[in-house]
Formats: C-alpha cells, structure tokens, sequence
C-alpha cells in the first residue's frame, strides 16, 4: 500500500478544516436544517457535513499512487448527488428530481465504470451462482438507489448515519484487506478517515450537547453511492473478496429498517417516502434513551451483523443460509416494529431507567392506531 497511516491522519484533520470552513459559511448563505415538529434538533444547523466529506475525500484521494482516470464515473456519479443533494438541502426538491438524479448517478457507475451486479453469488438451490443477465443493469441501479435512500433515510438523530457508516467501512477494510484489494483498501480507508472528521461535529459529546454539522442530502446521497460502489466492486468477479450476500450484512441496520418502515407504510396505504417518526431510532427515543444511548445501542447493533456476515463468509457457512437468516432477522425486525408499543414497554422496564412510565396515549405507531 501506498499510504501509511500518516496519511490518514492528515485527511482526517484536512477534511475536519474543511468542515468547519464551511460551517461558517452554510449560516452566512442559510444552507442550515431548521428545527420543525418530525425533527430533534432545537436550533439552526449547517447542512455541510457531506460536502466537506466529498471535498476532503477527492483532494486527499489524488495524491494517492491511483489513476483518478479509472475512477472518473465514480466521481462524476458522486458529483451528481452532491450537486442535487446541495440544491435539496437548500431549496427542498421534490422527490422525482432527486430520484432522477440518483437513477443517473447509478447509470454513470455501471455504464461508465463497469460496476455492475452481474451476479448474486452461490444462492441458487444447486449451489450455483445466481447470474442476473440482462437485470444486471436494472438491478443495479435499483440496489444503487435502494441504498441511497436507505442511510437518507436513516440520518435521524445526531451521529446515528456517520456511525452506521463507518462501520460498514470497517467491515469492508476487513474485507478488502482479507482479499488483497489494496486498491479498494485505500479507498476505504480514506472514506473513513473523512467518516471520523465529520464525527468530531457530528457526535454528541460530555463537551457538545447536540451536533454542530448535520450530513445533509448531500452527504447522505454520496455515502450511500460510494458504500454501493464498494460493495460491488469487491462482492463480483473471479477475484471477488467477499460474496454478495455478506454485503447485505454489513449495510444490515439501515437497509432493514427502512425496506421495513416502507412496507408498513405501503400497508397503510401511504406513500413510501412519507415522513414519520417510526424508525427503530425513534422506538429508543420514544423508550426513554437519549440520543447518544441510541446510537450507542443502535452501532451495537450494526457492529454485531458485520460480525456475524464476516464470519459466515470466512467460515465458510453456506450463502444460501445466510441470505436466509438475514430474511430471517428482517422479519424479526418487522414483526417488532409493528408491535412497536410492547418493543418500548419491554425496553422501558427492562432496560431504560430515564423514564419510569410510558405514555401509550401519546404514541402514534401501527400497533396504536390498530386498536
């Protein structure tokens, strides 16, 4: 490897001046998230994590020994989200716009860049690989867009997505370092390295009661394209260092529960994309934990099914069965968040002492209105 951790270092705290640039800047041109009912925050904050995340991640990453040319769709796509992700943030875009721009971004990545889902690795009954033929492409861009909205839709509470990510990031180091995908490995840990600079805003802290930079769409949008690019580029191919259902373990948390929080709502005849407060975020916070327990509880969490996708692959343990219990930890999950009042009554008594009684009447979860 070309870059020792030195270097990392270096991008951490270039990409940690470049955030707080421009978080002087965001309250000057008012790209700043104001409070409302559906969110936490009680004051005005800069909107400029994942734009400092993409500036630090590209200037670091050319004086890398690799070839920006070979990754110019990668970069064109990301430009693309943070670009409309920038525009969203300030203007508040309707969703067709963005999801436009998000099915162009995953047509940049596979056309231009040849990361495609060619496969589904060994799912298949006979043991075979389950290739996709011509649905590579759609789905693709159906997985590309899929995940960018999955952690857009995750980044509810100070810390929460930047956590969730950086894990993710560390399973894929493990991954890419297991498989001598050095190349990968480097951008891997670059990403991560600029993941702990906008975690020094990000995190609440016995120092900073609430964050002083949120992601914004634009972050958000960029971190789930270039987790959807690594995940392909090292889950496909003669050469590939993990399978692609083991990368359905180290997105777990955010993908479950936003695929479970659009099924209930389509069950309750609303749209997919409606805003609510049903998370699994929102059930601790609801239970009685404060903001940075959640995270805590909720990267534990996520930190357990990298764990467990990493050992199932490296233990050889079927991927058919993986994929299975994956299924099976998804239907888990939906099965609890539709008895979302009984999942915080156990947590209250059980667990959380913040809170000694649980207002049921104040609730609006599925369970709740049924009755």
């Amino acid at each position: 490897m070309s870059a020792d951790i030195g270097f990392y270092l270096i991008s951490l705290l270039f990409t940690a001046v470049l955030i707080f640039i421009f978080k002087t800047q965001a309250v000057r041109v008012g790209l700043v998230d104001r409070p409302d009912a559906r969110k936490q925050h009680q004051s005005a904050t800069p909107l400029v994590g994942g734009v400092g995340i993409f500036c630090g991640f590209f200037i670091s990453f050319i004086t890398l020994e690799l070839s920006v040319h070979t990754l110019w769709s990668f970069f064109v796509a990301a430009l693309i989200m943070i670009v409309v992700g920038v525009l969203d943030d300030y203007y508040t875009l309707p969703f067709k716009p963005r999801l436009v721009a998000q099915v162009v971004s995953a047509g940049v990545m596979a056309f231009g860049g040849g990361i495609v889902l060619n496969d589904l690795g060994a799912l298949s009954f006979s043991g075979g690989f389950l290739v996709m033929g011509i649905f590579a492409i759609p789905l693709t861009v159906f997985a590309t867009v899929g995940m960018i909205n999955a952690l857009n839709m995750s980044d509810g509470v100070d810390g929460l997505l930047g956590s969730l990510v950086f894990i993710a990031l560390v399973g894929l180091a493990v991954v890419a370092y297991v498989g001598e995908a050095y190349a990968q490995l480097q951008i891997v840990l670059l990403l991560a390295s600029c993941m702990l600079a906008f975690l020094l805003f990000n995190l609440r802290t016995p120092l900073r009661s609430r964050a002083s930079v949120f992601l914004g769409d634009a972050g958000s949008m960029f971190l789930g394209l270039a987790l959807t690019w690594l995940v392909i580029s090292l889950s496909q191919g003669e050469n590939r260092a993990m399978s692609p259902v083991t990368a359905l373990w180290l997105v777990a948390l955010p993908l479950i529960d936003t695929v479970s929080i659009m099924f209930r709502r389509i069950l309750k005849g609303n749209s997919p994309f409606l805003p609510d407060r049903e998370h699994f975020h929102h059930v601790l916070l609801l239970a009685g934990f404060s903001v940075s327990q959640s995270v805590v509880i909720m990267a534990g969490v996520a930190a357990l099914c990298v764990a467990f996708g990493l050992a199932g692959y490296y233990l050889g343990i079927p991927e058919l069965l993986m994929f299975f219990l994956f299924l099976g930890l998804f239907a888990l999950h939906f099965w609890g968040m539709k008895r979302a009042w009984t999942v915080m009554r156990f947590l209250n008594r059980s667990i959380c002492r913040r809170h000694k009684v649980l207002d049921k009447d104040k609730l609006d979860f599925p369970e709740r209105r049924a009755r």
